[in-house]
C-alpha cells in the first residue's frame, strides 16, 4: 500500500507516530515561508505543513496544485495554541512532511471542488468523476452504499432470499416502453431490458422461494423529470401466503429500522396512515399527498350551484383551500397564485379574504354571492379572521391537480415544518381499470397481474370500472416511494383480466403464456412490493432529486453527457445485428 493511514484514522492519538498518506490536494496555503495543505481522501482532511529543514519536500510542497495526487511521509504532531481548526475532524494534529512525491498532477478543474457553490447541471455532469469529488456527493453515495447493505442484513435476518433475475428478457409491455436488445444470433428478434422483475419474482413464487427480494436494475423508456431516470434501482420484494397488511408491515418494519439506524430522521405519525385511493384525493387532490402539513381540499360545489357566478355554477366541480393567515397577500400575489394554477390547467384562481369581524371583506367573486352562500362557504372551509380562500371551478382532474400544486405551495410558505420529518402514509384500493376513451377499452391502472379485491370479483364482467384492486401506494414527503399489490394466482381469473383489457386469447398466450401455464402447478397466494431505492435515498439524503444520489445519472434528455451516450454505432455492428437505420421522412417533424 502506498499509504500507512487514511486521512480520516489520524487523531491526537497518532501523535509522535510516523505516517504516510496519499490522496489529493484539497487546498494550499503559504504562510510566512512555510506551505500548508489539506490534504484529502475518502474519508476526510489532514493539513499537511512543510518544514525548511526537510529541504526537497519543503520545495516540492510550494509547488503543489489543488487536485494534484500525493504521497507524503511524516510525523504526526499538535497544532500550536490557537491554531486548531474544530470544522475539522483531525483539526488539532497536522502531519509534518518529511518526503512528499507527485504521483500525478492535475489541470484547473472547470468548477472549484472545494467549496460548496452552486455548479450549473450540465457542467457536473459533464464532469462527473470530478464533481463526484465534492463531499456531499461522497456523503450521498455512501449513504446509498450503507442504506442498501442495510436493506440486505434485514432483510436476510427475515428469512428473505436474494435471487438476481436476467437482465436479458422479453419484450411484455408493461406501461412503458421498453428499450431492447437486437439478438445477434436469432434474426430480427429481440430481448428487451426488464422494466421490473414482476414476472419473475412471481415465478419464484410458484417455485416456493416464499420470500424473495433483489436489489433490481430496471430500465423504462420514459419521458424524464427530476425524480425519474431511464435506468433506476429498486428494493424488489415478493412474499407467498400472505395478505395485504402483511406486506405493508413488512416495509414499515424495514424502513423504521432503517431511519433510525442510519439517519437523524423521524416519522411523524406511526403506524403509517392508510387512506383509500378516493378518500385520498378528495382530501388532498392527489394520490401522492405531502402530509407534513394539514391543508385539505374543500368541495363546495353543491353551495355554489345555484350561485350568478357562472364560473362556479357552470363547473363540473369547485373546490378550495385555507390559507390560513394569508389574507395579507397582495393582490399582486394572489395574481402570482392565479398564473401558477393555470400552469396545471385552471382557467383561474377565485378568491377572498376574511376580515376582522370573520366576513369577506374583498374578494374576487363576493359581489356574485349572496350573505347566507357566502356565510355557508367560510363555515365550510373554516375560515377566520385573517384567512385566504382560494378557489378553483373546473373538471374534476383540473381541480384536483390544481389545489393540490397550490396546497404544497402554499404549506412549504405557512408552515416551518422540521426538515427530518417524515410523513409516510399508504394508499390502498385503487380501481383496478382504467377507461381508456381512445381505445374505448379498459386498461389496468397498476399491471396485468394485480388481483381484484375478493368483495368486487362479481363486477368484473358487469362493471369494471367499480372493480377495485389489491394495490397499494407507500407515500413520503409528496412523493410515490413504493408500490405493489396481492398477485392474480389463478389462470382462469387471470385469463379473465386479459380478456377485460382487450388482450386477444392468441396475444396473451404469446405474450404470457409462461405464466399461465406455470399458475396451473399449485402456484400460492402471493404479493409483492417495490421500493424506488434512487428516490428513498434521494430523501434520507434531503436532496431535491434522484441525480444527486447516483453516482453517473442521465440528464433529462436521457443522455450521458460524460461519455456522449447514446451514441451511433459502427455500421460492421449493425450489420452483425441485421439492422439498417432509416432516417425518417423529411415531412415528419420530431
Amino acid at each position: 500500500m502506498l499509504k500507512t493511514h487514511t486521512c480520516g484514522e489520524l487523531t491526537h492519538d497518532c501523535v509522535g507516530q510516523e505516517v504516510t498518506l496519499a490522496g489529493w490536494v484539497h487546498r494550499r496555503r503559504d504562510h510566512g515561508g512555510l506551505t500548508f495543505i489539506d490534504l484529502r481522501d475518502r474519508w476526510g482532511l489532514v493539513q499537511v505543513v512543510s518544514d525548511p529543514k526537510y529541504a526537497e519536500a519543503h520545495d516540492i510542497m510550494s509547488d503543489l496544485r489543488s487536485e494534484y495526487v500525493i504521497q507524503v511521509a511524516g510525523s504526526v504532531r499538535t497544532r500550536p495554541d490557537g491554531a486548531s481548526n474544530p470544522d475539522m475532524v483531525s483539526g488539532d494534529i497536522e502531519l509534518v512532511a518529511q518526503h512528499v512525491e507527485i504521483l500525478n498532477v492535475s489541470k484547473t478543474p472547470p468548477f472549484d471542488i472545494n467549496k460548496t457553490t452552486r455548479v450549473e447541471e450540465g457542467l457536473r455532469q459533464k464532469y462527473r468523476y470530478l464533481d463526484l469529488r465534492r463531499s456531499h456527493m461522497l456523503a450521498n453515495l455512501s449513504l446509498r452504499h450503507k442504506t442498501i447493505a442495510f436493506i440486505r442484513e434485514h432483510l436476510s435476518r427475515s428469512g428473505f432470499l436474494e435471487v438476481e433475475t436476467p437482465i436479458l428478457f422479453k419484450t411484455t409491455p408493461e406501461g412503458a416502453r421498453d428499450y431492447l436488445v437486437p439478438s445477434r444470433l436469432h434474426k430480427g428478434k429481440f430481448y428487451a431490458l426488464p422494466q421490473s422483475p414482476q414476472q419473475l419474482k412471481q415465478l419464484l413464487m410458484v417455485a416456493g422461494f416464499e420470500k424473495y427480494f433483489q436489489i433490481a436494475r430496471c430500465f423504462r423508456d420514459e419521458d424524464q423529470r427530476g425524480d425519474r431516470q431511464p435506468e433506476f434501482t429498486q428494493l424488489d420484494l415478493e412474499m407467498s401466503f400472505v395478505e395485504q397488511e402483511d406486506v405493508l408491515q413488512t416495509i414499515e418494519m424495514l424502513m423504521t429500522d432503517l431511519v433510525s439506524n442510519l439517519t437523524n430522521m423521524k416519522f411523524q405519525q406511526t403506524p403509517w396512515p392508510r387512506f383509500s385511493s378516493e378518500e385520498v384525493l378528495n382530501r388532498f387532490g392527489t394520490d401522492k399527498p405531502d402530509l407534513r402539513f394539514g391543508i385539505e381540499l374543500q368541495d363546495v360545489t353543491e353551495l355554489v350551484a345555484d350561485s350568478e357566478f357562472k364560473i362556479f355554477s357552470s363547473a363540473e366541480a369547485v373546490k378550495g383551500i385555507n390559507a390560513e393567515g394569508c389574507g395579507t397577500y397582495s393582490r399582486k400575489e394572489i395574481d402570482l397564485l392565479t398564473d401558477f394554477v393555470k400552469k396545471y390547467g385552471a382557467g383561474g384562481l377565485a378568491w377572498a379574504v376574511v376580515g376582522e369581524d370573520g366576513s369577506i371583506s374583498r374578494s374576487s367573486f363576493g359581489k356574485y354571492i349572496d350573505v347566507v352562500t357566502m356565510d355557508a362557504l367560510n363555515k365550510k372551509m373554516q375560515a377566520k379572521p385573517g384567512d385566504l380562500l382560494l378557489l378553483v371551478a373546473s373538471d374534476i382532474d383540473v381541480v384536483h391537480d390544481s389545489l393540490a400544486a397550490l396546497r404544497v405551495k402554499i404549506g412549504e410558505k405557512i408552515n416551518s415544518y422540521d426538515p427530518n420529518i417524515l410523513a409516510c402514509c399508504w394508499v390502498v384500493d385503487f380501481p383496478l381499470f382504467n377507461w381508456n376513451q381512445q381505445e374505448n377499452r379498459w386498461d389496468p391502472s397498476h399491471h396485468l397481474f394485480t388481483a381484484p379485491l375478493t368483495e368486487d370479483k362479481c363486477y368484473l364482467e358487469t362493471d369494471p370500472g367499480r372493480v377495485r384492486g389489491s394495490q397499494y401506494d407507500m407515500v413520503c414527503n409528496g412523493y410515490e416511494m413504493a408500490g405493489g399489490s396481492i398477485r392474480i394466482h389463478d389462470s382462469s381469473l387471470q385469463q379473465q383480466i386479459f380478456g377485460l383489457i382487450g388482450l386477444k386469447q392468441n396475444v396473451a398466450l404469446d405474450r404470457f403464456g409462461h405464466m399461465l401455464e406455470a399458475f396451473e402447478y399449485g402456484t400460492p397466494p402471493h404479493g409483492g412490493i417495490a421500493v424506488g431505492i434512487d428516490r428513498l435515498v434521494m430523501l434520507l439524503a434531503q436532496e431535491k432529486n434522484i441525480r444527486e444520489v447516483i453516482a453517473f445519472p442521465k440528464s433529462q434528455q436521457a443522455t450521458d453527457l460524460m461519455v456522449g451516450a447514446p451514441s451511433f454505432a459502427d455500421v460492421d455492428q449493425l450489420n452483425e445485428l441485421h439492422i439498417n437505420v432509416v432516417d425518417p421522412p423529411d415531412d415528419i417533424i420530431e
